[in-house]
């Protein structure tokens, strides 16, 4: 059983004998029908930043509408505090899921594996029907994005399966966060 998020079919990855560094991360809820009371994948997801030992930086909740979405990307994206940004919502294939659409065009480069693994992962739990998940992922002025759907159970699957490694320094061989330190002085 993993001790890190007690799945008893995920095993840790090593862990580098080095001290943890905390990341800034905020969360983004993409809905038209919620408001951040009736969140649950959002506080999912800002209960567990915090559960790792990272600071949540901001929390908030947007329309679907594609410009709302990047205005608030952008300018997460633009502050040199925030590290990471999960969102949750706006990634299937109704007519006003934009999340994809929204953030794609801000990355400086895609991460293809995040949206590959995510599936992957999902499979397990939905069957076929993950193939109609466009969660995506990239990197965007130091800043990494990750976009997850909405259900409180993707969240989950995202958090436990990727990011809660991905977003620890010490995970080997390789995670995140160098590339979030480069251009951002805070933990040199």
């Amino acid at each position: 059983m993993c001790k890190l998020c007690n799945n008893p079919n995920h095993i840790a990855p090593p862990k580098a004998d080095k001290p943890f560094i905390p990341l800034n991360i905020a969360v983004l809820t993409v809905s038209d029908t919620r408001t951040l009371d009736e969140d649950t994948s959002g506080q999912y997801l800002a209960d567990s930043i915090v559960k790792a030992g990272h600071t949540l930086i901001n929390r908030k909740l947007t329309t679907d509408d594609i410009y709302q979405i990047r205005a608030v990307m952008s300018a997460w994206i633009a502050d040199p505090n925030v590290h990471a940004v999960i969102s949750t919502g706006g990634t299937g294939f109704y007519h006003r899921d934009n999340m994809p659409e929204a953030v794609s065009v801000l990355f400086d480069k895609e991460v293809a594996g995040f949206g590959e693994m995510f599936r992957l992962l999902s499979k397990d739990d939905i069957g076929i029907s993950t193939l109609q998940s466009r969660a995506v992922a990239g990197m965007a002025n130091s800043t990494a994005i990750f976009c997850l759907p909405g259900s409180t159970g993707a969240c989950r699957t995202g958090w436990e399966g990727i990011l809660l490694e991905q977003l620890d320094n010490r995970t080997r061989p390789c995670n995140f966060v160098p590339h979030l330190m480069r251009q951002n002085p805070m933990h040199g």
